[in-house]
């Protein structure tokens, strides 16, 4: 069985940058030993990642926050995190869930038994759509997360969602 880790976001601008938030900032050791604990073959990341026209999207006029957009220091993974994730593979998104995140995994899950545990930011937003979308795609898959590495945009919304994932037969740990 492979278990693999999925960093989800661990972004400058999600930290403590354009919408960082006290609860981000303080699971970043709790991630930093997650990651340690893997062997970095095992480690995918994901970044969340816009174009200068962010405003002009969809997403940009409901959260019109300019954030993560491609090149800027917000765009970058917090550099603690960075450093621990060499030889990580990396997924831009250009939205919430990474549909080629799920569709590459999907694929290894039929070659190999594996097992996803996911970490990151923000729990109601980027961590559980592709917690869903993983799920989707691979029913089978154990699925989990670890609260005590994931914030939401406020703590209410990390717990919602918590609650959602559990519904979705999500493994929901530390939480």
């Amino acid at each position: 069985m492979r278990k693999i880790l999925i960093v989800i976001d661990m972004q400058n601008d999600f930290i403590d940058a354009a919408l960082g938030t006290k609860e981000a900032v303080a699971i970043v050791e709790a991630v930093k030993e997650k990651i340690r604990s893997y062997p970095a073959e095992n480690i995918i990341a994901t970044m969340d990642t816009h174009g200068e026209n962010y405003m002009e999207t969809q997403e940009g006029k409901n959260l019109p926050v300019p954030h993560c957009i491609k090149g800027s220091d917000g765009w970058q993974i917090r550099p603690d995190i960075a450093e621990l994730l060499t030889g990580a593979r990396i997924y831009e998104k250009p939205t919430f869930g990474s549909t080629v995140l799920a569709a590459d995994l999907k694929a290894v899950s039929e070659k190999e038994e594996i097992e996803l545990e996911l970490v990151g930011l923000c729990t109601d937003i980027c961590v559980v759509s592709n917690a869903i979308l993983l799920k989707a795609s691979m029913p089978e898959v154990k699925i989990s997360v670890d609260a005590a590495c994931c914030a939401g945009v406020t703590p209410e919304k990390h717990l919602a969602a918590l609650e959602t994932m559990r519904s979705c037969q999500i493994y929901v740990v530390n939480g």
